[in-house]
């Protein structure tokens, strides 16, 4: 193959890749803002990422991952008989329009079996994945600042 051709197939790979990768964040339709982690300490194995999740389509958010901990899980607190209780939630629809905040003591993102100490200014990576209204399956991917409270709007 000459260079010009190959030069040509290199180009348009790249453009399928790209267009790929841009369908996959246009599908998914929602957009992160805010997004921040707990910076733990020495040992810590768990910790929490919290953002605010904006759709544009109606859309559920069925799990998420970070190749900073071995489990990460969709969790909500709820007071119960006058204690606050943290469990797993399977999904969380999103309206159309609708803005859902994930925070402390509410719905959240709980990494567990944390690989290493999250640092305060560090950038921990999440992904978030979602399932539409259609059956379509999407991704997005998003990095938490860690800190030990919320960033100042």
């Amino acid at each position: 193959m000459s260079f010009p051709v190959a030069n040509r197939v290199l180009s348009r790979c790249l453009a399928a890749l790209l267009t790929a990768g841009l369908a996959c964040a246009v599908h998914a339709q929602v957009t992160v803002d805010g997004a921040w982690a707990r910076a733990t300490v020495p040992n810590q194995s768990a910790t929490g990422a919290f953002m605010r999740l904006t759709a544009q389509k109606d859309v559920v958010l069925t799990g998420a991952s970070s190749p900073v901990a071995g489990i990460v899980e969709v969790h909500e607190m709820r007071l119960d008989q006058g204690i606050m209780r943290m469990r797993a939630a399977d999904r969380l629809a999103l309206k159309a329009g609708q803005t859902i905040e994930l925070k402390s003591r509410g719905l959240h993102i709980m990494m567990m079996g944390l690989k290493k100490q999250i640092k305060a200014g560090e950038r921990v990576p999440l992904t978030l994945s979602f399932k539409a209204a259609d059956g379509t399956l999407s991704t997005v991917e998003t990095n938490a600042t860690a800190g030990f409270a919320p960033p100042e709007r």
